[in-house]
Protein backbone atom coordinates (compact mmCIF):
# COMPACT_ATOMS: atom_id res chain seq x y z
CA UNK A 1 0.00 0.00 0.00
CA UNK A 2 2.89 2.44 0.73
CA UNK A 3 3.72 2.17 -2.22
CA UNK A 4 0.36 2.73 -4.22
CA UNK A 5 -0.44 -0.69 -5.07
CA UNK A 6 -3.26 -1.19 -3.25
CA UNK A 7 -4.66 -4.98 -3.62
CA UNK A 8 -7.65 -3.95 -5.07
CA UNK A 9 -5.83 -2.29 -8.17
CA UNK A 10 -3.82 -5.50 -8.82
CA UNK A 11 -7.18 -7.81 -8.45
CA UNK A 12 -8.40 -5.37 -11.22
CA UNK A 13 -5.42 -5.88 -13.54
CA UNK A 14 -7.15 -8.47 -15.20
CA UNK A 15 -10.60 -6.76 -15.83
CA UNK A 16 -8.15 -3.74 -16.47
CA UNK A 17 -7.06 -5.31 -19.78
CA UNK A 18 -10.16 -7.35 -20.94
CA UNK A 19 -11.44 -3.61 -20.38
CA UNK A 20 -9.20 -1.78 -22.39
CA UNK A 21 -9.27 -4.58 -25.54
CA UNK A 22 -12.86 -3.81 -25.60
CA UNK A 23 -12.32 -0.71 -26.46
CA UNK A 24 -10.77 -1.49 -29.39
CA UNK A 25 -12.38 -4.69 -30.17
CA UNK A 26 -14.10 -2.97 -33.46
CA UNK A 27 -11.02 -2.80 -35.16
CA UNK A 28 -9.83 -6.17 -35.50
CA UNK A 29 -13.61 -6.79 -37.44
CA UNK A 30 -13.47 -7.12 -41.08
CA UNK A 31 -16.76 -8.06 -43.56
CA UNK A 32 -16.67 -11.69 -42.75
CA UNK A 33 -15.15 -12.45 -39.49
CA UNK A 34 -14.78 -10.93 -35.74
CA UNK A 35 -11.01 -10.96 -35.15
CA UNK A 36 -11.42 -9.67 -31.85
CA UNK A 37 -10.68 -12.64 -29.72
CA UNK A 38 -7.68 -13.67 -31.39
CA UNK A 39 -6.40 -9.88 -31.23
CA UNK A 40 -7.20 -10.46 -27.09
CA UNK A 41 -5.38 -13.77 -26.76
CA UNK A 42 -2.33 -12.38 -28.57
CA UNK A 43 -1.99 -8.87 -26.52
CA UNK A 44 -2.43 -10.64 -23.73
CA UNK A 45 0.61 -13.42 -24.40
CA UNK A 46 2.48 -10.33 -25.74
CA UNK A 47 2.23 -8.96 -22.04
CA UNK A 48 2.36 -12.14 -20.53
CA UNK A 49 4.87 -14.41 -22.02
CA UNK A 50 8.55 -13.78 -20.73
CA UNK A 51 10.65 -14.46 -24.51
CA UNK A 52 9.40 -16.40 -28.20
CA UNK A 53 6.39 -14.70 -28.67
CA UNK A 54 5.83 -16.03 -31.87
CA UNK A 55 2.33 -16.77 -33.47
CA UNK A 56 2.49 -19.96 -32.86
CA UNK A 57 3.37 -20.07 -29.33
CA UNK A 58 0.61 -17.36 -28.45
CA UNK A 59 -1.93 -19.17 -29.96
CA UNK A 60 -0.58 -22.36 -27.66
CA UNK A 61 -0.89 -20.37 -24.76
CA UNK A 62 -4.31 -19.06 -25.15
CA UNK A 63 -5.31 -22.91 -26.43
CA UNK A 64 -6.58 -21.66 -30.08
CA UNK A 65 -5.57 -22.59 -33.22
CA UNK A 66 -2.08 -22.11 -34.70
CA UNK A 67 -3.62 -21.67 -37.90
CA UNK A 68 -6.18 -19.51 -36.78
CA UNK A 69 -4.13 -17.03 -35.05
CA UNK A 70 -0.95 -16.82 -38.69
CA UNK A 71 -4.28 -16.24 -40.64
CA UNK A 72 -5.93 -13.55 -38.28
CA UNK A 73 -1.94 -12.09 -38.21
CA UNK A 74 -0.58 -12.48 -41.73
CA UNK A 75 -3.61 -12.90 -43.81
CA UNK A 76 -7.37 -10.98 -42.28
CA UNK A 77 -7.69 -7.46 -43.52
CA UNK A 78 -8.37 -5.83 -40.28
CA UNK A 79 -6.94 -1.93 -40.32
CA UNK A 80 -3.82 -1.56 -37.69
CA UNK A 81 -4.81 2.06 -38.82
CA UNK A 82 -7.53 1.96 -37.20
CA UNK A 83 -5.88 0.81 -33.78
CA UNK A 84 -3.19 3.89 -34.18
CA UNK A 85 -5.86 6.35 -34.54
CA UNK A 86 -8.03 5.11 -31.34
CA UNK A 87 -4.69 5.68 -29.13
CA UNK A 88 -3.96 8.67 -30.75
CA UNK A 89 -7.51 9.73 -29.55
CA UNK A 90 -7.40 8.39 -26.22
CA UNK A 91 -4.10 10.28 -25.71
CA UNK A 92 -5.60 13.57 -26.76
CA UNK A 93 -8.40 12.23 -24.56
CA UNK A 94 -6.65 11.99 -21.30
CA UNK A 95 -6.36 15.53 -19.60
CA UNK A 96 -3.00 14.95 -17.47
CA UNK A 97 -1.37 14.56 -21.04
CA UNK A 98 -3.14 18.04 -22.52
CA UNK A 99 0.42 19.75 -22.17
CA UNK A 100 4.28 18.78 -22.29
CA UNK A 101 3.56 15.87 -24.63
CA UNK A 102 6.76 15.68 -27.21
CA UNK A 103 7.19 13.33 -30.50
CA UNK A 104 10.51 11.14 -31.18
CA UNK A 105 11.60 10.15 -34.00
CA UNK A 106 13.70 6.68 -34.50
CA UNK A 107 14.39 3.91 -36.44
CA UNK A 108 15.23 0.54 -35.54
CA UNK A 109 16.91 -2.59 -37.31
CA UNK A 110 15.95 -6.26 -36.43
CA UNK A 111 18.85 -8.84 -38.16
CA UNK A 112 17.16 -11.36 -40.43
CA UNK A 113 18.91 -14.69 -41.76
CA UNK A 114 17.66 -14.27 -45.33
CA UNK A 115 16.37 -12.04 -47.95
CA UNK A 116 12.82 -13.40 -47.93
CA UNK A 117 10.82 -11.46 -44.94
CA UNK A 118 9.69 -8.43 -46.08
CA UNK A 119 11.80 -5.12 -46.51
CA UNK A 120 15.03 -7.27 -45.99
CA UNK A 121 17.81 -6.49 -47.49
CA UNK A 122 21.58 -5.88 -46.08
CA UNK A 123 21.04 -2.22 -44.62
CA UNK A 124 22.71 -0.51 -41.61
CA UNK A 125 21.87 -2.30 -38.67
CA UNK A 126 22.70 0.33 -35.34
CA UNK A 127 22.20 -2.31 -33.06
CA UNK A 128 25.07 -4.20 -34.65
CA UNK A 129 26.91 -1.33 -35.44
CA UNK A 130 27.45 -2.81 -39.69
CA UNK A 131 26.08 -3.56 -42.62
CA UNK A 132 24.11 -6.91 -42.39
CA UNK A 133 20.70 -8.40 -43.41
CA UNK A 134 18.27 -6.78 -41.67
CA UNK A 135 14.74 -5.22 -41.66
CA UNK A 136 14.36 -1.67 -40.42
CA UNK A 137 11.17 0.22 -38.86
CA UNK A 138 10.59 3.96 -38.55
CA UNK A 139 8.59 4.75 -35.61
CA UNK A 140 6.91 7.16 -34.14
CA UNK A 141 7.29 7.60 -30.05
CA UNK A 142 4.77 9.98 -27.47
CA UNK A 143 6.60 10.98 -24.52
CA UNK A 144 5.11 13.16 -21.73
CA UNK A 145 6.69 12.94 -18.03
CA UNK A 146 6.40 8.96 -16.75
CA UNK A 147 4.44 7.89 -19.94
CA UNK A 148 6.27 6.90 -23.33
CA UNK A 149 4.68 4.42 -26.05
CA UNK A 150 5.03 4.16 -29.10
CA UNK A 151 1.89 5.56 -31.36
CA UNK A 152 2.72 4.46 -35.29
CA UNK A 153 5.95 3.25 -37.28
CA UNK A 154 5.92 2.58 -40.93
CA UNK A 155 8.38 -0.64 -42.71
CA UNK A 156 11.59 0.81 -44.67
CA UNK A 157 11.82 -0.96 -48.13
CA UNK A 158 14.72 -0.29 -49.74
CA UNK A 159 14.64 1.22 -53.07
CA UNK A 160 15.89 -2.16 -54.42
CA UNK A 161 12.57 -3.79 -53.73
CA UNK A 162 10.73 -1.66 -56.38
CA UNK A 163 13.03 -3.14 -59.01
CA UNK A 164 10.99 -5.28 -61.87
CA UNK A 165 12.65 -8.84 -60.36
CA UNK A 166 10.87 -7.87 -56.80
CA UNK A 167 7.46 -7.94 -58.60
CA UNK A 168 6.65 -11.87 -57.93
CA UNK A 169 8.13 -11.29 -54.38
CA UNK A 170 6.26 -8.04 -53.37
CA UNK A 171 3.18 -9.86 -54.15
CA UNK A 172 3.71 -13.34 -52.44
CA UNK A 173 4.77 -11.12 -49.25
CA UNK A 174 1.58 -8.80 -49.76
CA UNK A 175 3.10 -5.22 -50.47
CA UNK A 176 0.88 -3.25 -51.59
CA UNK A 177 0.58 -2.00 -54.89
CA UNK A 178 0.30 1.59 -53.92
CA UNK A 179 3.25 1.54 -51.81
CA UNK A 180 6.57 3.56 -53.61
CA UNK A 181 9.93 3.42 -52.40
CA UNK A 182 10.31 6.08 -49.84
CA UNK A 183 13.17 7.28 -47.70
CA UNK A 184 13.11 6.52 -43.59
CA UNK A 185 13.13 10.57 -43.20
CA UNK A 186 9.81 10.82 -46.09
CA UNK A 187 8.36 8.25 -43.83
CA UNK A 188 9.07 10.04 -40.67
CA UNK A 189 7.41 12.89 -42.35
CA UNK A 190 3.73 11.42 -43.17
CA UNK A 191 3.47 9.93 -39.73
CA UNK A 192 4.10 14.14 -38.29
CA UNK A 193 1.84 15.06 -40.44
CA UNK A 194 -1.02 12.69 -40.00
CA UNK A 195 -0.72 12.54 -36.11
CA UNK A 196 -0.83 16.34 -36.34
CA UNK A 197 -3.52 16.20 -38.73
CA UNK A 198 -5.85 14.00 -35.89
CA UNK A 199 -5.57 16.43 -33.31
CA UNK A 200 -2.43 14.31 -31.17
CA UNK A 201 -1.37 17.39 -28.55
CA UNK A 202 2.50 17.79 -28.30
CA UNK A 203 5.26 20.44 -28.40
CA UNK A 204 7.89 19.59 -29.99
CA UNK A 205 9.81 16.79 -32.42
CA UNK A 206 12.75 15.21 -31.13
CA UNK A 207 14.86 13.10 -33.58
CA UNK A 208 18.49 11.39 -34.15
CA UNK A 209 21.35 13.10 -37.14
CA UNK A 210 19.44 10.73 -39.83
CA UNK A 211 15.92 12.97 -39.72
CA UNK A 212 18.30 16.15 -38.32
CA UNK A 213 20.56 16.61 -41.33
CA UNK A 214 17.80 16.35 -43.83
CA UNK A 215 17.39 20.36 -44.56
CA UNK A 216 14.43 19.99 -46.51
CA UNK A 217 12.88 17.73 -43.01
CA UNK A 218 13.98 20.81 -40.93
CA UNK A 219 12.17 23.41 -42.77
CA UNK A 220 8.86 21.32 -43.40
CA UNK A 221 8.68 21.18 -39.48
CA UNK A 222 9.07 24.79 -39.19
CA UNK A 223 6.63 25.78 -42.23
CA UNK A 224 3.95 23.23 -40.60
CA UNK A 225 4.59 25.03 -36.99
CA UNK A 226 6.44 22.50 -35.47
CA UNK A 227 9.46 23.02 -32.64
CA UNK A 228 11.70 20.74 -32.99
CA UNK A 229 15.25 19.84 -31.69
CA UNK A 230 17.33 17.56 -34.29
CA UNK A 231 20.82 16.21 -33.84
CA UNK A 232 22.73 16.94 -36.89
CA UNK A 233 26.48 15.91 -37.48
CA UNK A 234 29.86 17.77 -36.55
CA UNK A 235 30.31 19.02 -39.97
CA UNK A 236 27.32 20.18 -40.29
CA UNK A 237 27.90 24.16 -41.28
CA UNK A 238 25.90 27.17 -39.93
CA UNK A 239 26.86 30.71 -40.43
CA UNK A 240 27.31 33.10 -37.45
CA UNK A 241 26.35 35.95 -38.57
CA UNK A 242 23.23 36.42 -40.78
CA UNK A 243 23.94 35.76 -44.62
CA UNK A 244 22.88 38.09 -47.15
CA UNK A 245 20.13 35.99 -49.61
CA UNK A 246 18.42 38.07 -52.57
CA UNK A 247 17.97 37.53 -56.43
CA UNK A 248 20.52 38.97 -58.35
CA UNK A 249 20.09 42.69 -59.63
CA UNK A 250 19.27 41.99 -63.72
CA UNK A 251 23.24 42.59 -64.82
CA UNK A 252 23.73 44.69 -67.73
CA UNK A 253 24.64 42.06 -70.36
CA UNK A 254 21.78 40.68 -72.27
CA UNK A 255 20.36 37.96 -70.78
CA UNK A 256 17.62 35.93 -68.83
CA UNK A 257 16.62 37.57 -65.82
CA UNK A 258 17.96 35.66 -62.70
CA UNK A 259 15.29 34.37 -60.82
CA UNK A 260 17.48 31.93 -58.17
CA UNK A 261 18.95 33.50 -54.76
CA UNK A 262 22.35 33.88 -54.68
CA UNK A 263 24.09 34.79 -51.29
CA UNK A 264 25.20 38.02 -51.87
CA UNK A 265 27.35 38.38 -48.69
CA UNK A 266 28.19 36.37 -45.44
CA UNK A 267 31.23 35.58 -43.77
CA UNK A 268 33.03 32.21 -43.88
CA UNK A 269 30.74 29.19 -42.77
CA UNK A 270 32.14 27.25 -39.77
CA UNK A 271 31.23 23.82 -38.97
CA UNK A 272 29.38 23.27 -35.51
CA UNK A 273 32.54 21.01 -34.30
CA UNK A 274 34.17 24.40 -34.92
CA UNK A 275 32.08 25.88 -32.52
CA UNK A 276 32.51 23.64 -30.01
CA UNK A 277 36.26 24.10 -29.69
CA UNK A 278 35.76 28.05 -29.94
CA UNK A 279 37.65 29.62 -26.75
CA UNK A 280 34.92 31.44 -26.97
CA UNK A 281 32.44 29.34 -27.06
CA UNK A 282 31.05 29.68 -23.24
CA UNK A 283 30.14 26.44 -21.76
CA UNK A 284 27.04 26.59 -19.00
CA UNK A 285 26.34 23.64 -16.62
CA UNK A 286 22.86 23.24 -16.49
CA UNK A 287 20.69 20.96 -14.57
CA UNK A 288 18.30 19.08 -16.85
CA UNK A 289 16.15 16.72 -14.57
CA UNK A 290 16.25 14.90 -11.37
CA UNK A 291 15.92 11.17 -11.77
CA UNK A 292 15.73 8.11 -9.09
CA UNK A 293 19.54 7.46 -10.84
CA UNK A 294 20.57 10.86 -9.38
CA UNK A 295 20.55 14.61 -11.19
CA UNK A 296 21.33 14.57 -15.15
CA UNK A 297 23.48 17.83 -14.80
CA UNK A 298 25.86 18.73 -17.76
CA UNK A 299 27.66 21.31 -19.70
CA UNK A 300 25.88 23.08 -22.84
CA UNK A 301 26.61 25.48 -25.19
CA UNK A 302 23.71 27.48 -26.39
CA UNK A 303 24.83 29.52 -29.75
CA UNK A 304 22.37 30.98 -32.47
CA UNK A 305 23.51 30.23 -35.76
CA UNK A 306 22.23 30.49 -39.50
CA UNK A 307 21.41 27.94 -41.58
CA UNK A 308 20.66 27.97 -45.81
CA UNK A 309 18.45 24.96 -47.09
CA UNK A 310 18.54 23.91 -50.09
CA UNK A 311 16.63 26.42 -51.99
CA UNK A 312 18.08 29.39 -50.88
CA UNK A 313 16.03 29.97 -47.60
CA UNK A 314 18.03 31.14 -44.94
CA UNK A 315 16.98 30.50 -41.25
CA UNK A 316 17.82 31.37 -37.33
CA UNK A 317 18.36 28.51 -35.34
CA UNK A 318 19.51 27.18 -31.97
CA UNK A 319 22.69 25.39 -32.03
CA UNK A 320 22.90 23.30 -28.72
CA UNK A 321 25.95 21.58 -27.60
CA UNK A 322 26.21 18.78 -25.08
CA UNK A 323 29.76 17.39 -23.37
CA UNK A 324 29.57 14.23 -22.60
CA UNK A 325 31.27 12.40 -19.78
CA UNK A 326 34.08 11.04 -22.31
CA UNK A 327 34.58 15.15 -23.31
CA UNK A 328 32.90 14.27 -27.07
CA UNK A 329 30.03 16.37 -27.99
CA UNK A 330 26.61 16.12 -29.54
CA UNK A 331 24.77 18.77 -31.61
CA UNK A 332 21.42 19.74 -32.44
CA UNK A 333 19.66 22.83 -34.54
CA UNK A 334 16.43 23.63 -33.33
CA UNK A 335 13.88 26.13 -34.56
CA UNK A 336 12.81 27.48 -30.87
CA UNK A 337 11.64 30.94 -30.17
CA UNK A 338 14.82 33.30 -29.83
CA UNK A 339 13.64 33.85 -26.28
CA UNK A 340 13.30 30.24 -25.46
CA UNK A 341 15.96 29.84 -22.02
CA UNK A 342 18.50 27.29 -21.98
CA UNK A 343 16.91 25.05 -19.36
CA UNK A 344 13.98 24.12 -21.84
CA UNK A 345 16.59 23.75 -25.16
CA UNK A 346 18.84 21.44 -22.20
CA UNK A 347 16.07 19.25 -21.41
CA UNK A 348 14.59 19.15 -25.10
CA UNK A 349 18.12 17.84 -26.06
CA UNK A 350 18.09 14.84 -23.09
CA UNK A 351 14.58 13.60 -23.48
CA UNK A 352 15.03 11.30 -26.52
CA UNK A 353 15.98 9.30 -23.33
CA UNK A 354 12.21 8.74 -23.37
CA UNK A 355 12.10 7.77 -26.95
CA UNK A 356 14.96 5.14 -26.76
CA UNK A 357 13.25 3.64 -23.47
CA UNK A 358 9.97 3.21 -25.55
CA UNK A 359 11.91 1.44 -27.85
CA UNK A 360 13.22 -1.10 -25.35
CA UNK A 361 9.86 -1.39 -23.77
CA UNK A 362 8.38 -2.80 -27.41
CA UNK A 363 11.61 -5.14 -28.24
CA UNK A 364 11.99 -6.26 -24.78
CA UNK A 365 8.69 -6.01 -23.29
CA UNK A 366 6.05 -5.97 -25.96
CA UNK A 367 7.37 -8.70 -27.91
CA UNK A 368 8.80 -6.59 -31.11
CA UNK A 369 11.75 -8.49 -31.37
CA UNK A 370 10.25 -11.99 -31.31
CA UNK A 371 8.44 -11.21 -34.74
CA UNK A 372 9.14 -13.92 -36.73
CA UNK A 373 6.60 -13.70 -39.78
CA UNK A 374 7.68 -12.45 -43.49
CA UNK A 375 4.64 -11.02 -45.37
CA UNK A 376 4.01 -6.94 -45.04
CA UNK A 377 0.35 -7.53 -43.04
CA UNK A 378 1.54 -9.49 -40.13
CA UNK A 379 4.55 -7.20 -39.84
CA UNK A 380 1.78 -4.28 -40.06
CA UNK A 381 -0.37 -5.99 -37.43
CA UNK A 382 2.34 -7.12 -35.19
CA UNK A 383 3.42 -3.37 -34.88
CA UNK A 384 -0.21 -2.26 -34.38
CA UNK A 385 -0.50 -4.85 -31.30
CA UNK A 386 3.19 -3.82 -29.88
CA UNK A 387 1.51 -0.27 -29.96
CA UNK A 388 -1.46 -1.58 -28.25
CA UNK A 389 0.65 -2.80 -25.13
CA UNK A 390 2.98 -0.28 -24.87
CA UNK A 391 -0.21 1.96 -24.59
CA UNK A 392 -2.18 -0.43 -22.33
CA UNK A 393 0.91 0.01 -19.77
CA UNK A 394 1.98 3.41 -19.63
CA UNK A 395 -1.80 4.13 -19.43
CA UNK A 396 -2.01 2.21 -16.22
CA UNK A 397 1.07 3.52 -14.96
CA UNK A 398 -0.84 6.93 -15.38
CA UNK A 399 -4.19 5.96 -13.98
CA UNK A 400 -2.49 4.38 -11.19
CA UNK A 401 -0.29 7.34 -9.82
CA UNK A 402 -3.39 9.34 -10.16
CA UNK A 403 -5.57 7.04 -8.00
CA UNK A 404 -3.28 5.68 -5.10
CA UNK A 405 -0.84 8.19 -4.01
CA UNK A 406 2.70 6.59 -2.20
CA UNK A 407 3.14 7.04 1.12
CA UNK A 408 5.87 10.89 1.13
CA UNK A 409 7.64 9.41 4.02
CA UNK A 410 9.06 6.62 1.46
CA UNK A 411 11.85 9.30 -0.33
CA UNK A 412 12.80 10.18 3.63
CA UNK A 413 13.39 7.06 4.79
CA UNK A 414 15.65 5.92 1.77
CA UNK A 415 16.86 9.27 1.84
CA UNK A 416 16.50 9.70 -2.25
CA UNK A 417 14.56 13.08 -4.01
CA UNK A 418 12.81 10.61 -6.84
CA UNK A 419 11.55 7.36 -6.31
CA UNK A 420 11.37 4.98 -8.83
CA UNK A 421 7.86 5.12 -11.18
CA UNK A 422 6.59 1.72 -12.16
CA UNK A 423 8.07 -0.24 -15.17
CA UNK A 424 6.60 -2.00 -17.90
CA UNK A 425 7.89 -5.00 -16.25
CA UNK A 426 6.82 -4.69 -13.21
CA UNK A 427 3.50 -4.14 -14.61
CA UNK A 428 3.60 -7.50 -16.44
CA UNK A 429 4.62 -9.21 -12.94
CA UNK A 430 1.41 -8.13 -11.95
CA UNK A 431 -0.55 -9.12 -14.93
CA UNK A 432 0.74 -12.82 -14.43
CA UNK A 433 0.06 -12.68 -11.06
CA UNK A 434 -3.65 -12.28 -11.64
CA UNK A 435 -3.65 -13.92 -15.32
CA UNK A 436 -1.14 -16.94 -14.88
CA UNK A 437 0.31 -18.77 -17.79
CA UNK A 438 -1.41 -21.87 -18.08
CA UNK A 439 0.07 -25.53 -16.66
CA UNK A 440 0.31 -28.08 -19.43
CA UNK A 441 -0.57 -31.73 -18.67
CA UNK A 442 2.21 -34.22 -19.25
CA UNK A 443 -0.13 -35.41 -22.18
CA UNK A 444 -0.77 -32.01 -23.64
CA UNK A 445 3.53 -30.65 -23.09
CA UNK A 446 4.03 -34.33 -25.12
CA UNK A 447 1.57 -33.48 -27.80
CA UNK A 448 2.90 -29.93 -28.35
CA UNK A 449 6.79 -31.57 -28.38
CA UNK A 450 5.43 -33.92 -31.02
CA UNK A 451 3.94 -31.43 -33.26
CA UNK A 452 7.20 -29.68 -32.75
CA UNK A 453 9.41 -32.33 -33.80
CA UNK A 454 7.15 -33.20 -36.71
CA UNK A 455 7.05 -29.44 -37.51
CA UNK A 456 11.11 -29.79 -37.65
CA UNK A 457 11.28 -32.88 -39.69
CA UNK A 458 9.25 -31.49 -42.69
CA UNK A 459 11.42 -28.42 -42.99
CA UNK A 460 13.95 -30.26 -43.32
CA UNK A 461 12.79 -32.76 -45.65
CA UNK A 462 11.64 -29.10 -47.56
CA UNK A 463 15.64 -27.77 -47.20
CA UNK A 464 16.92 -31.10 -48.51
CA UNK A 465 14.82 -30.87 -51.64
CA UNK A 466 15.83 -27.40 -52.08
CA UNK A 467 19.29 -28.52 -52.16
CA UNK A 468 18.65 -31.48 -54.36
CA UNK A 469 17.09 -29.80 -57.18
CA UNK A 470 19.64 -26.76 -56.82
CA UNK A 471 22.36 -26.91 -59.85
Amino acid sequence: MRWGLSPELVRSLAARLRSFWQRYRMCFRTQTRDGGEYAFDYLSGQLRLESKRTFANLARTAAVSEQNMQHFMSNSPWSAQAVFLQVLAEISGTPALQQGGLLVLDESAEAKSGDQSVGAARQHNGRLGKVDMSQVGTFLAYVNGPVWTWIDGELFLPEAWFAPDKADLRKRLGIPEQRKFATKVDLGWQMIQWVKEHGLPFEALLCDDLYGRAKWFRAALHDAGIIYMADVPANTQVYLERPVIAVPEKPRAPGPMPHVPHILSAPPPVTVADVAHDRETVRQEIMVRTTERGTISGPFAFQRVWTIGDNGWERAEWLVIRWEANDTCTYSLSNAPSDVTHERLALLKCSRYFGERSHQDAKSEAGWDDLQARRYRAWEHHLALTVLASWFVAQTKLEWAQRSQRDPDLAEQFAVDVLPALSMANVRALLRSVMPLPELTPEEATRQVVKHLVNRTRSRKSRMGKHARSP
